[in-house]
Parts: structure tokens; C-alpha cells; sequence
């Protein structure tokens, strides 16, 4: 056979096959990390085809963290002193000019206990899990962990208190304590924040920021709220670069506590007080543009796709759109029942996550997952889940499957 001819009949094969045996699938795989309130069970749902689920025990009801790749989500339970890690079984792996695809069981890794973990901090392929009456964070590659390997390098805080700490390549960012005396039942109060190499050695000065909470990175900055203003550190300008963002003097008397940042650019969105939010740019005086809500804040988040949009679920069940470019709401729809700020900070409440373009927003008191289009806020379908869904992640994304 001549080799036209050879060709010509591979050809005909490949097509008679209808695909060929050598091309990429483009596929697209979203799944949904959901802890109860109460129990200690961690439910994974596939996005696109919900009765297909998993059931991951763990010890108690957890906070829930995925990692910088979506390859794995951390299951914090500060109550029972441990800190699960649960493979996604969705792995993206960038090529520059395309992603590729794996998609498998989710599973349990393993685990580290400590006394009271807390604040997670994903940064430079490293996690690091402050445990608040520990003293120290435990910080691991993020590559050992989907490897299996929980051997925790810790970096020691000045005291045992409620912070955080960021590995930063070369050296680390902490929150730093009060070193007072304090009753044995509390935990010492924020001062500040330095830079200190890995064995809490200080690279420079502590800078104030009174009852630090809330930390974030967008860019080539990671800010944390502060009593006086938002403290930001530049990544560019060496581990001391320090400045104090100071809170407006024509704003109302309050905080900033949680922050958010976006991958996609600059900028940051956090809370201020329980009815305003946020949107923060470190670069441009005076910094903080101030968005009244109607009602106080219950969640929000921000869209990875969309970075100029942010959602933002009140009380009263509505959930808005926010321009974080025009500072301003865009749409508001109402979605679930009410659900009153007043009470416990812990009583269960809905909580958010974005799956490109599908917000998933839990309903404790429905015993369900809201679907809701980003665009229109039409709610796509509900999922019923059994207990008090609380805590949701949502990991995943688009490529190619070899």
C-alpha cells in the first residue's frame, strides 16, 4: 500500500470514529464544598449534575478554604483543634497558552491538629494556619499537602492571640500581640504587624494598627483593617514597606474587619461597620470609597470572572450587584428570607461562593443551595440538602482533558 493510500485510510478511520483519538476535550468541571452549621460532615456536590454528591466526615462543623489551584480545599474546625485537607479532585494546570484538565474522586488527604486554628493565608504556594492559642502558624507547601506530606514548619507568633500570619517568599508577615497580662480565659489584644524571618526573627518595626482583623492580597499589595485606617504593605518595596491607609474623617465612626481582594485587579472591598462596605485602591488618595446598604451586611463576595463586580447579601434576604468601578448598586433582587444580624455571630446564615457565571448562595433555614444567574439574578435551580447547609467553596474551572 502506497503511503496516500495508508493516509487516506487513517483518515477514514479517524473519521468513522467521529473523534480523533489524538484530540483534546474542551471540558469544564464546577464542584461545590458545602460543611452543615451542625454536623461534621462536609457534602461535595458536582454543579452540573447535583445529584451526584460525596460525603466527607471530618470532626466538627469547619470553615472552608481552597487553595490558591481550587486542587484542594482546608477544612478548618477551630472548636476541636484540627484542620482537614480534602483533595478536590479538580486539577487545572496552567500552559500559557491553554489550561489543562483532570478531574477525579474528591478525597480525604490528612489532617494537623493544634490548639484553636484559625485564619488561613494562601500565599506564594504556601499555606499558613494561625492556631490562636498555639502561638505560632503552621505553614506548609501547598505541594506537600496534595503529596500527602503535613510536615508543618512553624513560625513562632510574639504571643498566643486571635492574627494571622502570610509567607511572603523570603520572609513573613505576622500580626503582633499585646505581651500584657490578660485573664486566663482571653486572648491579648492587637497591636500591630511587622516582618520577621522564619524563625520570628523582626526584619524592622512594629507598625500600629490597633485590633488588627482581616487580611488580603490583590496585587502587588496585602492590606489588613486596623482601628485607625487599613494598613497596607507593598510586596515591591521590601519586607518593612509599610503605610497606614487612615480612615476618611468625613466617614461615621467604624472599621474595616473583613477584606477581600480581587485576582484579577487592584483593588480590595471590605466591611465598614454592619451596613457599609468598602472599596479600597491602596494607590489613590483618599483610598476608601464608602457604599451604604439598605439594610446590614450578612455576606458578600467578589466575582473572579467579573472582577468589577461584587455581591452582597443583607438581611432582609436581598442580594445586590455592586460596581466596585462606579461604586455603585447595581441590581437588587430579593432571594431568600429574611435572616436578622441580631443574635449569636455564629447563628447559621447564608454564605456565598461564584462558579463562573452562577452565584451559590446557601439557605440554612431552606435546607438549600440557591443557583443564581450572575447576570439577571433569575435563580437557575435549588438544591436540597439535608441538616443546615452553612459554609460553601466553590472550586473548578475550564481546559483541556488529554
Amino acid at each position: 500500500m502506497t503511503s496516500s493510500r495508508l493516509s487516506a485510510t487513517v483518515f477514514g478511520v479517524v473519521l468513522a470514529l467521529g473523534h480523533s483519538a489524538w484530540a483534546d476535550e474542551d471540558a469544564t468541571a464546577w464542584r461545590l464544598f458545602v460543611a452543615d452549621h451542625t454536623d461534621p460532615t462536609i457534602t461535595v456536590i458536582d454543579l452540573d449534575a447535583p445529584d451526584k454528591r460525596w460525603s466527607l466526615e471530618v470532626t466538627g462543623s469547619a470553615r472552608l478554604y481552597a487553595s490558591s489551584d481550587d486542587a484542594f480545599v482546608i477544612a478548618v474546625q477551630s472548636d476541636h483543634n484540627k484542620v482537614d485537607f480534602l483533595r478536590s479532585g479538580i486539577e487545572l494546570e496552567s500552559h500559557g497558552d491553554h489550561t489543562d484538565i483532570e478531574v477525579s474522586e474528591p478525597e480525604p488527604i490528612g489532617s494537623i491538629a493544634g490548639p484553636r486554628p484559625f485564619h488561613v493565608v494562601n500565599h506564594a504556594g504556601k499555606v499558613a494556619i494561625a492556631f490562636d492559642k498555639g502561638g505560632y502558624a503552621a505553614v506548609l507547601e501547598e505541594g506537600a499537602i496534595l503529596r500527602g506530606e503535613f510536615d508543618e514548619n512553624r513560625f513562632p507568633m510574639n504571643v498566643a492571640h486571635h492574627g494571622f500570619v502570610a509567607a511572603m517568599g523570603d520572609y513573613f508577615l505576622s500580626s503582633i500581640a499585646s505581651e500584657e497580662p490578660v485573664a486566663k480565659d482571653k486572648l491579648p489584644p492587637r497591636l500591630g504587624i511587622g516582618a520577621f524571618t522564619s524563625d520570628g526573627t523582626p526584619l524592622g518595626d512594629m507598625h500600629a494598627c490597633t485590633d488588627l482583623h482581616g487580611e488580603a492580597f490583590s496585587g502587588s499589595f496585602l492590606l489588613a483593617g486596623c482601628g485607625e485606617g487599613v494598613i497596607a504593605h507593598d510586596t515591591t518595596g521590601g519586607s518593612d514597606a509599610f503605610t497606614m491607609l487612615p480612615y476618611p474623617a468625613e466617614f461615621p465612626e467604624d472599621k474595616t474587619g473583613t477584606l477581600l481582594g480581587s485576582t484579577a485587579m487592584q483593588v480590595f472591598l471590605g466591611n465598614y461597620g454592619r451596613d457599609s462596605v468598602v472599596i479600597v485602591d491602596p494607590t489613590a488618595d483618599p483610598y476608601f470609597t464608602r457604599v451604604e446598604l439598605p439594610f446590614r451586611r450578612v455576606h458578600f463576595v467578589l466575582d473572579p470572572a467579573k472582577p468589577q463586580f461584587a455581591y452582597i447579601l443583607t438581611e432582609d434576604g436581598s442580594l445586590h450587584r455592586l460596581n466596585m468601578l462606579s461604586a455603585e448598586i447595581e441590581q437588587s433582587v430579593q432571594i431568600t428570607q429574611p435572616y436578622s444580624m441580631d443574635g449569636h455571630w455564629r447563628d447559621p446564615r447564608p454564605r456565598m461562593a461564584v462558579a463562573d457565571d452562577r452565584l451559590i448562595l446557601t439557605d440554612p433555614l431552606d435546607a438549600s443551595l440557591r443557583i443564581v444567574g450572575t447576570a439577571d439574578f433569575v435563580e437557575l435551580d435549588r438544591i436540597t440538602l439535608e441538616g443546615l447547609p452553612y459554609n460553601v467553596v466553590a472550586v473548578g474551572g475550564s481546559g483541556l482533558m488529554h
